[in-house]
């Protein structure tokens, strides 16, 4: 079978692996229909992503196609359409004890610690694989990136009266914003980009815009009379961008972190304990996550529409993939299809 695998920082190379053999007795073999591009793909191709090594194949946020059963497997089918959890623990440990499944210590993601899914079979443990049959495949492909989303709206505790900024209007700050509206916050967007600003606006007309400038906190007050953001999710994954937030959340407020970048936070301890600001990091999502987003695409709540901007095929991927970098192409969120 063939696969795409990023040899070094900005080397995309097809090779041929060897035919898949059939799944072991807890695990199906999948046959790959979409794979959506990652922020964190588009970070590894430039080497500027954390926790990754070399050679790699990329890939993580898939709609699939059952092709075998291993023989334990009972809650799936063969020909079912289906989203993956892409992050598995090779070790119970404390944090898988007590529920927190996306943050254990032996903790593997496809395409970053072990080979992904830009490929065109994959064996996975079954219990990591969600039926969604009555889903599109584009919409199957961003259930992984909206469950990120909701991941941390979740770990913002967002209550009905909170005023909710999200920072960066990439696809998972989009998701979050989706996913903070179900909570019915009041929900603003800031980002350097107007095209993204511009997607918000079209996308979610009851959402506040503001774009980067001086004056952020001014711009703020300007909108909310005076108040600030009792809750600020920063998708940025940018170092001065995540320290700003200590300026722009209320009086305690909370932060929570979904970007991450390598290197240290830097804030100012007295402005951290004035306003009694609760710090929080969000990573990658639970499987409620996953299970609450078929929920929510199949009955409408939440949409995809104009989400996808660029299609690549993966026959031609190694070729095209840098084509997503350009600004011109204001790409928003790219899916790999596989025929």
């Amino acid at each position: 079978m063939q696969a795409i695998v990023l040899e070094q920082p900005e080397v995309l190379k097809k090779i041929e692996l060897e035919a898949p053999q059939p799944p072991a007795p807890n695990d199906v073999l999948l046959k790959m229909k979409r794979l959506g591009v990652c922020g964190t793909d588009l970070h590894a191709y430039k080497g500027n992503q954390p926790f990754f090594s070399y050679p790699r194949i990329l890939g993580h946020e898939i709609a699939a196609e059952v092709i075998a059963l291993g023989e334990n497997v009972s809650h799936l089918k063969i020909g079912d359409r289906c989203a993956v959890m892409p992050y598995r623990n090779k070790e119970i440990d404390q944090a898988v004890r007590r529920g927190k499944t996306n943050c254990g210590s032996t903790l593997s993601v496809l395409g970053v610690h072990e080979d992904g899914a830009m490929q065109e079979y994959i064996s996975y443990p079954a219990q990591q694989v969600f039926p969604a049959n009555e889903l599109a495949l584009d919409q199957i492909a961003m259930i992984e990136p909206l469950a990120i989303g909701s991941h941390a709206v979740e770990r913002a505790d967002i209550q009905p009266d909170d005023i909710v900024l999200v920072v960066g209007a990439g696809p998972i700050g989009i998701g979050t914003v989706a996913m903070a509206l179900l909570k019915a916050a009041k929900v603003l967007v800031l980002d350097i980009n107007q095209n993204r600003l511009d997607y918000i606006t079209e996308k979610f007309p009851s959402v506040s815009c503001i774009k980067l400038n001086d004056a952020v906190e001014n711009s703020l007050k300007e909108l909310l009379n005076g108040d600030l953001p009792t809750v600020i999710l920063d998708a940025t994954g940018n170092k001065e961008s995540m320290q700003k937030c200590f300026e722009y959340v209320a009086q305690g407020g909370t932060i929570v972190y979904i970007g991450l970048f390598i290197g240290d936070v830097v804030f100012h301890d007295p402005l951290f304990h004035r306003k009694e600001i609760t710090l929080k990091s969000s990573r990658n999502a639970v499987a409620t996550d996953f299970t609450k987003l078929i929920r929510l695409l199949k009955a409408g709540l939440v949409n995809i529409d104009g989400y996808i901007t660029h299609r690549l095929t993966f026959d031609t991927l190694h070729e095209t993939f840098t084509k997503l970098y350009s600004p011109e192409e204001r790409v928003i969120k790219a899916v790999v299809e596989f025929d």
